[in-house]
């Protein structure tokens, strides 16, 4: 069942969206997140402050237990370590792609809601696998489940759906 999702919010107005598969299934066989946007914002992520705007567009279940605040706090993220960089570095370096202003976990929360558009997702997905190089980064050089060894590409992990406590 095709469903349709309408965005007014501080970085898009009148855009519409269609979802063309049920939330959380039909995925690429490429693209195997380990967290769904909601565990991800429940964990602590983007300092609590990344889609606080537009939660209409989203399951309000996804907001219920989310670390999200008004203001940007790396206290809210699960390492409790600045993991990000300012949006416009992201815009600058070109890494912002198709109609999601905001990056890759708008990106993701859209098409974890069924949204598919093929070409994006192409280069999103293409993006998320390179970003396994930090996985391979804490296993080389960290003890097994050693948490307080690179935290920072921990918490960039997390942001990235990936299993960060490897």
């Amino acid at each position: 069942m095709t469903r349709e999702i309408h965005v007014n919010d501080s970085f898009q107005t009148d855009y519409v969206y269609l979802c063309i598969a049920e939330p959380g299934e039909n995925f690429d066989p490429a693209f195997r997140p380990f967290h769904t946007p909601k565990q991800m914002l429940e964990l602590g992520v983007f300092e609590g402050k990344y889609i606080n705007d537009c939660q209409d567009e989203f399951p309000e279940d996804w907001f219920e237990m989310a670390k999200i605040a008004d203001k940007p706090s790396v206290q809210l993220n699960y390492f409790g370590i600045k993991s990000r960089q300012p949006l416009s570095v992201w815009k600058q370096k070109g890494w912002i792609y198709g109609p999601d202003p905001r990056g890759w976990f708008q990106w993701y929360c859209r098409y974890y809601m069924g949204r598919r558009l093929e070409n994006i997702d192409s280069i999103q997905i293409k993006r998320w696998k390179s970003f396994a190089r930090h996985a391979g980064q804490i296993k080389s050089n960290c003890h097994p489940n050693d948490l307080f060894c690179r935290p920072k590409q921990r918490q960039a992990l997390l942001q990235w759906a990936y299993d960060p406590f490897i």
